[in-house]
């Protein structure tokens, strides 16, 4: 099921977009702020986010700037009540992948959405089984399948590699790792994700001390290479 957060300080705007996502059979989170609109994407993989320009605290332009300096590549679509050309350029420059303007129809913004998480493989990654290496994983059901043998795998574990096949063929660090699947808990070192690499590999690899689809790049962090 696709994650969407909306970021948007208007409630009732907000709920009527959430009651439509919803109705559509997508997860929804929504935040009143910028900053806790960032925490509630680092929390959980995210498909899409929705935000609003005129945030209390940081408003969406600095949100688009920090989700994109953190490596986070969801659609971004950005609502405002501003429509002056300047904002749409800023927006779109600082990594915005749409822009729909106050008060817009909600058929419109539907039709938007489906449009930007078709061309980011969201639907694709997340509904029913994907082919990762020597298994086939459910996201949605969180299974993961070998030779025909269901493999136990912690729901920590499915977040990452969900995480990793969304990101397929890009570099991920350490630190976003940790910031985005762990939710940077003070406790938790780098070593931890090192750690649950080594597992995810004894799951998908043909051969786990030879990996070929789950790969280390050294200096930087992982990438994950499907076929």
């Amino acid at each position: 099921m696709p994650r969407i957060v909306i970021i948007e300080d208007e409630p009732d705007l907000a709920m009527g977009l959430r009651d439509n996502l919803e109705f559509e059979h997508n997860e929804v989170a929504h935040a009143l702020d910028g900053a806790s609109g960032l925490k509630l994407v680092q929390q959980k993989p995210t498909d899409l986010v929705l935000l609003d320009i005129m945030l209390p605290d940081l408003d969406g332009f600095e949100v688009c700037r920090r989700l994109r300096a953190a490596g986070y590549t969801m659609p971004i679509i950005m609502l405002t009540a501003r429509s002056q050309e300047i904002d749409k350029v800023r927006g779109l420059e600082l990594g915005a992948d749409d822009y729909v303007t106050k008060p817009f129809s909600l058929r419109e913004l539907l039709a938007r959405i489906n449009a930007n998480m078709r061309r980011s493989g969201a639907w694709r990654e997340t509904d029913g089984a994907v082919r990762v290496g020597a298994a086939s994983v459910d996201f949605q059901r969180h299974r993961l399948v070998r030779d025909g043998q269901e493999i136990e795998c912690s729901a920590r574990e499915i977040a990452l590699l969900r995480y990793l096949v969304e990101r397929r063929g890009q570099v991920v660090s350490r630190d976003t790792l940790l910031e985005v699947v762990w939710g940077r808990p003070q406790d938790i070192a780098t070593r931890t994700v090192d750690n649950f690499i080594v597992r995810l590999r004894k799951k998908i690899e043909p051969d786990p001390s030879k990996p070929r689809i789950l790969l280390t790049v050294h200096g930087s962090g992982y990438k994950l290479v499907v076929d």
